[in-house]
């Protein structure tokens, strides 16, 4: 019952036997093209790393690129290995050009992330830490992928996009800041310069406020029950929300410490009457 099994081992192992005899030079050489091959493609990597990181590369492309070059490396170095102990990698080649186009029909829109995320890190629209504004979302740069990037808003919350999403739209950079709106509405009677300058030494005194460019603070216009003033400033993007708290809570007590009048909302009616 065993015999053919044991007749088709004999067949195998003497098949092996007469491959190893034949090709035993083939495959210590092919073991030892591909162990040098390796250690190449790693050392011209590290060199093209540190090539990329000495002209200040972007760190994602550099990684990107250096990957790239190893992986390239290795694949050429297999092949050579594999013809060395006589087996044909043009099948293999084949296989591996219907495999990588049916994987790219499948995968375009991944791909698509690809490209614009190497078109972003090559022309560096923004970098990291940048606060941007593309399609009604903004924060700021927290990290830039090859597939996508992601932000951070005031919120705290981070918000993930797609690289092609980014790429080719109208896109608002105002690097590390964002701008804060403020204002306040003073009577009439009060002293408007005073008011100005209380405010002025508010918000420039906030240590998170930025020096440059200059916070703007004016009369923004005349309302039906006061003076408004108007404050802007700007701030880093995920420290707005207490920051403009901290500043208008600031900007209300130093109106009520110099006895300037916040009018309420008010309408005055006249009653007429006739004979």
């Amino acid at each position: 019952m065993i015999s053919p099994e044991i007749e088709q081992f004999e067949k195998y192992y003497a098949m092996l036997t007469e491959y190893l005899v034949t090709y035993s030079m083939q495959i210590v050489g092919a073991i030892f093209i591909l162990l040098i091959g390796l250690w190449v493609a790693q050392k011209l990597a590290n060199i093209v790393a540190n090539l990329m990181a000495r002209h200040n590369i972007d760190v994602t492309l550099t990684n990107f690129v250096s990957n790239l070059v190893k992986v390239l490396l290795i694949i050429i170095v297999i092949i050579i290995a594999l013809g060395k102990i006589g087996i044909s990698v043009t099948p293999f080649v084949a296989a591996i050009g219907a495999a990588s186009l049916g994987a790219g029909l499948a995968m375009q829109g991944m791909l698509s992330n690809y490209g614009a995320g190497l078109a972003i890190i090559a022309t560096r629209p923004f970098v990291v830490g940048d606060t941007i504004e593309v399609k009604n979302v903004s924060g700021q740069v927290k990290v830039i992928e090859l597939g996508h990037t992601v932000l951070i808003d005031e919120e705290k919350v981070e918000i993930t996009i797609p690289n092609k999403h980014i790429l080719g739209e109208i896109l608002h950079n105002s690097f590390k800041f964002s701008l804060v709106k403020g204002e306040i509405t003073i009577a009439y009677s009060a002293c408007s310069n005073t008011a100005v300058k209380l405010i002025e030494d508010v918000v420039n005194g906030h240590e998170l406020v930025a020096k440059v460019p200059n916070a703007q603070i004016g009369i923004e216009r005349f309302a039906d029950n006061g003076v408004t003033i108007s404050y802007r400033y700007w701030v880093p993007t995920t420290k707005i929300i207490e920051t403009k708290l901290a500043i208008n809570g600031g900007v209300y007590s130093a109106m009520n410490k110099a006895n300037i009048e916040i009018p309420l909302p008010q309408r005055i009616v006249s009653i007429i009457k006739s004979d």
